[in-house]
């Protein structure tokens, strides 16, 4: 597949400030930590039913791009909207409006049931008991986990924790999903199915989904757009369903620079 265009402001020619309604809308997002700058004017769309995943070595600023657009860290400079709210000024309408992924186990209560779990986190975010019930059901089903919705968490694979996962961040019915490596601990089979599911999340309901990945396969595989980060910038934009191995090319051309 021939390359894309490379891009280093990270906008799409196709969307532009159209998504800044509706979608993800980042603008010259600067963000450091005691004297290291982490992104460093950063520039992204994500449209509504869009997939974009994020590349980058370690350090490259995905994790804190995620952590900025999840509000749990601010940005120094720059906006950052999602669904047309900005995370400085109002960062609870943005968290009704997101689902987030981070992959951390610990949040979840080992001897109850997936089920159990589900309605527990449900009214957590509000739901009354008899919508939390309905509404974990209805996940339980969505990714795949009905027949062992009764099972205690500690008994689930690391495949069914990812997707019991998955079914949290679907519990409020958010615009936009935020996922941070999801698939890192879990066996190849039990991705495959998972981004399957992911690509049908956002396709079905029209959802804005940012996925921040090591894997080239899962990057190709599951987006219809790839941003390759470096350094805390947007060093090159590819089209989904690019060669892993110009993606290995690139991230080894930024480890080269960064040597």
């Amino acid at each position: 597949m021939p390359k894309s265009d490379l891009r280093t402001d990270g906008r799409s020619s196709a969307q532009g400030d159209a998504t800044a309604s509706h979608g993800i809308c980042v603008r010259a997002v600067v963000k450091r930590f005691a004297g290291h700058t982490a992104l460093a004017g950063v520039n992204l769309d994500v449209a509504p039913g869009e997939v974009v995943a994020l590349l980058g070595p370690n350090g490259a600023g995905k994790s804190t791009l995620l952590r900025i657009l999840g509000t749990t860290v601010l940005p120094d400079q720059g906006t950052a909207t999602v669904v047309g709210h900005d995370v400085t000024d109002d960062p609870s309408a943005v968290r009704r409006r997101i689902g987030v992924t981070l992959g951390d186990e610990r949040s979840w209560y080992w001897r109850l049931s997936g089920r159990q779990n589900l309605e527990f986190f449900g009214a957590m975010y509000g739901l009354r008991r008899r919508a939390a019930r309905a509404r974990a059901a209805e996940l339980l089903r969505d990714v795949g986990l009905e027949r062992a919705a009764d099972r205690r968490f500690d008994g689930y694979s690391s495949g069914m924790r990812a997707r019991l996962s998955l079914a949290r961040a679907l519990l409020t019915e958010p615009s936009v999903l935020l996922l941070d490596e999801p698939t890192r601990a879990i066996d190849p089979v039990a991705a495959v199915d998972f981004r399957d599911r992911v690509k049908q999340l956002a396709s079905k309901d029209g959802r804005s989904l940012l996925l921040a990945t090591h894997d080239l396969y899962e990057a190709a595989a599951v987006a219809d757009r790839i941003v390759v980060l470096g350094g805390g910038r947007v060093r090159a934009e590819r089209d989904g369903g690019a060669d892993p191995s110009e993606l290995e090319a690139e991230l080894l051309s930024l480890e080269d620079r960064r040597s």
